[in-house]
This record gives C-alpha cells, structure tokens and sequence, in this order.
C-alpha cells in the first residue's frame, strides 16, 4: 500500500505540474493573438512546434535510457560514469542538428516562418537549451526527485511565458518576443547544472555507453515519428494553406491536445518506477501500476475531452479573436478523442519497454509518421484544417491499437471494462447538460465547468467506480 500511496501522491505532483505549465500556454494565447496578426500566430505556433521537435532528434533517445538503466541504480559513482557519457553525446548531437538547421535556414525560413531569417536562428539557438536541459531534467525524473523536476519545468515555462506577455504589451515585434522563450530555458539550464554538478560530482566512463546507446537508438523513430504525428499537422498546413491557416488550427489543436497534461504524470513515473519491480519479479505490482494509472487516466481524460468539445467554441471566442474560433472550434472534438488514445498507448506501452522490446515501437511508429504525412497531405486540400485533426485522431488511435495487440503477448492489458464503461455513461450525461446550458463568456464557462465536474463525480461514486481501497489512498494523498 505504501508504494501505491507514494505513486499516486507523485502521480498528484507532476498532474499538478503539468496543469500549470499547461496555463501558461493558455495565459498566453489571448494575448498574442490579440496583439499580432493571425499570420503571425502561426509563425509563432511554428517556432514552438520547431523547439518541441530538435531533442526528439538531438537526444537519440538517451533520457528514456537513463530512466530505463538507471532509475534502479543506488551506487552514485556508477551512476555518473553513465550519466555524463549521455550528456556529452547528446550535446554534440544537438550542435551537429543545430549546424544543419542554419546551413540550411533560407529554404527552412522560407517553408515555415515566411522566410524570417531571425527568427528562425533565434529558434534554433533555444532549440539547443531545449535539448540539453530535457537530459538534465530527465536526471531528477530518474532519482524521482520530483519536487525538484516539478519546480524546474514551472519555472522553464513561467519565466518565459511572463518575459513574452512584457515584450508583447510593451509592443515588441514578434522576433523579440520570441527571444523571451530563451530567458526560461537559459535559467533553468544554470540552475540544473549547478545543482546537478554539486549532487554528483565528476566522473566519466564510456564502459556501458554501448548497451546504453544500443537500447536508445531504436527509440529515435519512435520520439521522432511521434512528434511527426503530434506537430507535423502544422507544417503541412503553414506549407499547403499558409501561415494564417496555422493560426486558425492552433488554438483549437491546444485546447483538446491538453488533455495530455493527464498523460504526463504516468509517462513521467511509470518508466522509473516499473523496472525495478519487474528485475526482481513483482508482476503483480507491476500490472497493479498500470491498471491503476489506466483507471485514473481514463477516469479524467473521459469527461474532459466531452467537456472540451463541447465548450470549444465558447473558449476560442473567450481567449482568441472570432475569426480564430469560427475557423477552429471544429478541431478541438478529433483532437481530444485523438489525445484519450495517446494516453491509452503512453500507459500500454510500458509494457515493450520492460520486455527492452523498442523496435517493435520504432517500427511502429516509423508506420504512424508515414501514415499521418500522407493523410495529412490528402486530406487537407479537400478538408482545410479539419483533415489535420482527423489524420491526428487516426493516427493516434492506430497506434493504441496495434501496441495492445503486441503487448498482449507478454503480460494481460491492464484494462477494467466495468468501471470504463461508467465512466463513459458518467462523462455522457454531463456533457449533455453542459450542452444544454451552453455558457458564453469565460465566467459561465468557468461555472457550468465546476457544475459539469460536480454531476460527473457524484456519478461515478453513485456508479461505484472508484474502490473503497482507491478512495482512501486519494483521501490520503489529498490530506
């Protein structure tokens, strides 16, 4: 009881977490798109689409290595003689990846920020800090300090979404604007080394960074194709429709996409916590683990995906201009229903990776990429932005589907069809009455909001969803 107590209060922490650095997207959208021209939203959509993609290539796959190999670790000198080896590979990695998005920055400038020079070279440069501080960030996630990897990513996303809203008030152009991302991640960047330095000291050997890297470079398709999936949706539309067509799609694909901020906690979590139970043979833990992250995300992810797709068009005219939300409120429901099925694969795939199966993820999703390019570049033409949502939502669920088949192989899906099943009749009677009151205006949304979650959870208790031994681990968890 006491490892699931513990698991569920991190679980809490990096959900917390991740609700905050979800916000400040949000705080931010109002702003700049009430500031700038929906053209140049979309060039700013792009810049963050560009520095989310760098360390899915840069890293090589080396953050979820050192989760896997070093998260049961306890001898810190070993420790470091891997820890330092994976960071210095990584850093000249992102400077090769760097050097080739400069050398060839025109035709890049030209296919995604309208041909601007400088803020393609300023996306580059965080890029590199991106990169980095994900492996640094990973250490803490690795000694599941979670305090300290919670308060990092805030402050990374804090500092630099408040320098933003200052120069965008303060009527700065966009390409300083962009500037106020590095302040973020440059801090960070300092913070973490220096306690990361003081933790561990110094020490490098190369004896296991073989194995290591040989376990990471299967999953470079893997993070690459997965971010194919995730963000290349917007630069097949800034390429086919234009930049204003970005602008358009963005605020919608936010707002359902961030239901995965419910996903994070378990991706976080479940990679360092499993592997020690599974070397020293707890099966049991292990698929108790996993069926209750399934519950609990799907417990959430449900009810908020019908609430979003319901409330979308009210929330893009709350926080974007009418010209924005008429455009895009049709994206929000795919790209929910597409974020629950993400979800389900980030959970079930833990599995592979446990049984050190990656290639058969890397190939998968080496597939999914393929498969999203293709759907996308068919079905924009004929469907403008909501072809970008639906090859999203296809993808997404393709991907689920085919990584519980294999996964079925090794160890039963932790999977409850009961309590999925009232979950999803709890989330359809409270979606139709926050249908039927259709609030307007950010405070109406805010109350039928708070009265949607209250008939959805008194519900679920009516329904006995939610264990008497589930209950009291939240009660505890909460106090």
């Amino acid at each position: 009881m006491n490892a699931y107590k513990l698991f569920v209060e991190r679980v809490g922490l990096v959900g917390i977490t991740n609700i905050l650095i979800s916000l400040s997207s949000l705080i931010f959208i109002p702003i700049i798109t009430k500031s700038f021209s929906t053209a140049e939203y979309g060039i700013w959509a792009q810049v963050l689409t560009t520095i989310a993609l760098l360390p899915n290539i840069a890293n090589l796959g080396l953050p979820y290595t050192m989760v896997r190999f070093l998260s049961a670790e306890h001898d810190k000198v070993k420790f470091k003689e891997s820890f330092y080896p994976m960071i210095t590979v990584t850093t000249i990695f992102t400077l090769i990846i760097c050097g080739l998005c400069v050398l060839f920055a025109k035709p890049i400038a030209a296919s995604l920020f309208n041909g601007n020079l400088k803020i393609l070279y300023i996306t580059v440069f965080i890029s590199f800090f991106a990169c980095v501080n994900l492996m640094l960030i990973t250490f803490y996630r690795t000694v599941q300090r979670m305090k300290r990897y919670s308060i990092y990513l805030i402050l990374q996303s804090y500092i630099g979404v408040f320098v933003c809203i200052y120069l965008t008030m303060n009527h700065y152009p966009l390409d300083i604007v962009v500037w106020g991302l590095f302040t973020g991640y440059f801090a960070v960047f300092l913070m973490m080394s220096i306690n990361i330095i003081r933790d561990l000291g110094f020490g490098f050997k190369f004896n296991t960074l073989k194995e290591e890297i040989k376990f990471a470079l299967p999953t470079v398709p893997s993070n690459v194709s997965s971010w194919v999936v995730d963000s290349s949706d917007k630069y097949v539309l800034g390429i086919i429709l234009g930049s204003a067509a970005v602008g358009w799609y963005s605020p919608g694909y936010s707002i359902g996409s961030i239901l995965l901020m419910f996903l994070s906690p378990f991706a976080v979590l479940l990679p360092a916590v499993l592997p020690e139970y599974y070397e020293n043979g707890g099966m049991k833990e292990v698929n108790n683990f996993l069926r209750y992250s399934m519950k609990y995300y799907l417990l959430l992810t449900v009810p908020a995906a019908v609430g979003l797709s319901i409330l979308s068009k009210s929330l893009l005219l709350s926080i974007t201009t009418f010209d924005i939300a008429n455009h895009g409120f049709i994206i929000t429901p795919f790209v929910a229903l597409g974020a629950v099925f993400m979800g389900l694969y980030g959970i079930t795939n833990n599995i592979l990776i446990l049984e050190k199966n990656t290639k058969v993820l890397g190939k998968l999703w080496i597939f999914v990429a393929i498969l999203n390019v293709v759907l996308n570049i068919i079905l924009i033409p004929y469907m403008d932005i909501l072809g970008a949502a639906i090859a999203t939502l296809i993808s997404y669920a393709f991907a689920f589907i085919v990584t519980a088949i294999v996964s079925k192989r090794y160890m039963g899906l932790p999977f409850e069809v009961n309590s999925s099943i009232k979950i999803v009749v709890a989330s359809a009677i409270m979606g139709v009455v926050v249908y039927l009151v259709n609030p307007v205006g950010i405070i109406n949304i805010i109350w039928v909001s708070i009265l949607g979650a209250a008939i959805y959870f008194v519900l679920i208790f009516a329904f006995r969803t939610i264990s008497k031994k589930e209950l009291d681990l939240i009660k505890s968890f909460v106090k």
